[in-house]
């Protein structure tokens, strides 16, 4: 359930970035059972690193805090809608419920053209393409190839791992 003191304090972080050199003002937070258990700025200059985005910074620090990769049940609170890359950490953490402040349109417009931040135009529609569609429907070329033998290691770990349980 949506508490405006979480959004709050991720806007907060994301003003952090009016101060630290290398990161930019997305920043959020991760809340499980009432309580901030994860925080994240964006990073990416800093780190060398573009998907050091607030949000995944954010689930880094709550699966470090909390011992485990599974979210299941936690809310996430972003000063801006996140981007695709991040909707996909999200999900694949167990990420419950989305709580965001600005939305991508004011994000794309505002960073778009900041080459200073040694980063190039971000086109925000193009990204919002290429994440939904199936890999031969997206502009990006992509073949695939030697996909049996990468199949047979996914089979092999997954049947060490039953065999642990």
């Amino acid at each position: 359930m949506y508490e405006e003191t979480f959004l709050r304090r991720a806007i907060e972080i994301s003003a952090q970035a009016l101060d630290t050199p290398g990161t930019e003002p997305f920043g959020a937070v991760i809340v499980k059972d009432g309580k901030i258990v994860g925080e994240g700025i964006n990073r990416s200059v800093m780190n060398h690193d573009p998907t050091s985005h607030g949000e995944t910074e954010a689930i880094r620090d709550a699966c470090r805090n909390l011992g485990t990769v599974d979210l299941r049940g936690a809310e996430l609170y972003s000063s801006c809608e996140p981007c695709a890359l991040c909707v996909a950490a999200m999900n694949i953490a167990g990420i419950a419920a989305l709580y965001y402040a600005a939305d991508m349109g004011q994000a794309g417009a505002t960073i778009s053209d900041l080459p200073e931040t040694g980063r190039f135009p971000i086109d925000v529609d193009r990204l919002t393409h290429e994440c939904g569609r199936a890999v031969g429907d997206r502009i990006m070329p992509a073949e695939r190839h030697l996909g049996e033998d990468a199949a047979a290691i996914l089979e092999d770990w997954a049947s060490l791992v039953r065999a642990r349980r």
